[in-house]
């Protein structure tokens, strides 16, 4: 079963592995991608925490809501990185 620290791990380095940085964004409907079917539900949830703690940042379009990563929230996104890695 997943943790919501490696869901969240999983995400942010999915969107470091693309260089989703700063005015890089990605498709939030996109997140899910990758991830076993029985969790691509919780994987918008973590993105909104993910919003709620200031490490993504939300770009609103015509087409959708787009994510970016904050960079300065550094510390936290290693961690959640390192929860998914040990996780395999």
């Amino acid at each position: 079963m997943w943790t919501d620290e490696e869901i969240k791990g999983k995400v942010l380095h999915k969107l470091t592995r693309l260089g989703k940085f700063f005015h890089s964004h990605t498709s939030i409907n996109n997140l899910p991608k990758g991830f076993p079917p029985e969790i691509r539900g919780r994987v918008k949830d973590m993105a909104k925490e993910l919003k709620k703690e200031g490490i993504l940042f939300s770009k609103p379009t015509g087409y959708g809501e787009e994510v970016s990563i904050n960079p300065a929230q550094k510390d936290k996104i290693m961690f959640y990185i390192n929860s998914f890695l040990s996780k395999e």
